[in-house]
């Protein structure tokens, strides 16, 4: 790269639609949080489930797309340029968002990633648990804690998947499919098991469900809900970097003429490009 030269694109494709899904994330942030959502997660599984999965899946995903960090004044407006020494920096002065987005330039961190990867499948799992659902129902306080814990975790997953300005993802396409893959199949994973089993998990609702609403045919709509949820948030990441990494492999005639050129200047040694 060129002293000087634009780092990022002055009109990204999509901006335009990606500027809307941030407020929409905020939005169903509060409305998963106050009534009548809130009463009705103490009341049906299936709608606890669309709560948690708009904790855990929906709202990060909303947050981290719309990358609203420049609009509420964690990252500069300034646009970013490539300097002497290679690094994209702000041609202003750098805020927090931009001193973190310049000390991930160039370094593809899988290993931060793979840690994400982890914290996001275990904390989706404890609060599945059955303990935690049923405290989650008689203790309605616990909603908020949960919020913050699974939308927190979410949001630092995200921004190693997708890119979010300033912020672009850690490690590279296939990566990026692999652990979605692992967090989507963790999510359908519960839905799996709660779908499958022949009574349902979580006692506290037990005495609500009615003789519209059976105990195992809302654990069955929440099991739905919890499979579509994950699928349409993590499916189109994963195609998406599919298709990319697909479209940017190397030419095979290309390769093999790089390999033999390694061949003759390195001494067999294949050189890293």
């Amino acid at each position: 790269m060129t002293l000087g030269a634009s780092a990022e694109p002055p009109n990204p494709k999509g901006e335009g639609f990606r500027v809307a899904l941030a407020p929409l994330g905020a939005l169903l942030w509060v409305l998963a949080l106050v009534p009548p959502l809130s009463q009705w997660a103490q009341r049906y599984e299936y709608v606890q489930s669309i709560q948690y999965c708009l904790f855990a899946i929906s709202i990060p995903a909303l947050l981290v797309a719309g990358a609203p960090w420049r609009r509420i004044g964690l990252a500069t407006r300034a646009p970013y340029e490539f300097n002497a020494d290679g690094i994209a920096r702000p041609t202003s002065r750098a805020l927090w968002l931009d001193r973190l987005a310049i000390a991930r330039y160039g370094h593809p961190a899988a290993h931060r990633a793979y840690g994400l990867g982890v914290l996001f499948c275990v904390t989706s799992i404890v609060w599945r648990t059955v303990p935690a659902v049923n405290a989650l129902v008689n203790h309605p306080w616990l909603v908020p804690v949960e919020s913050l814990t699974l939308v927190g975790v979410g949001v630092v997953l995200w921004l190693d998947l997708v890119e979010s300005r300033p912020l672009r993802p850690g490690p590279t396409r296939p990566y990026r499919i692999g652990i979605s893959a692992v967090a989507m199949w963790t999510v359908w994973v519960l839905a799996y098991l709660s779908a499958m089993s022949d009574r349902p998990w979580y006692s506290a609702f037990a005495h609500v469900a009615g003789p519209h609403l059976s105990g195992d045919i809302d654990q069955q709509i929440g099991a739905a809900c919890m499979w579509f949820l994950s699928a349409g948030a993590f499916l189109p990441v994963i195609y998406w970097n599919l298709v990319h990494w697909l479209a940017s492999e190397d030419d095979p005639d290309d390769e093999l003429y790089r390999l033999m050129r390694n061949q003759r200047i390195y001494g067999g040694v294949d050189s890293v490009d």
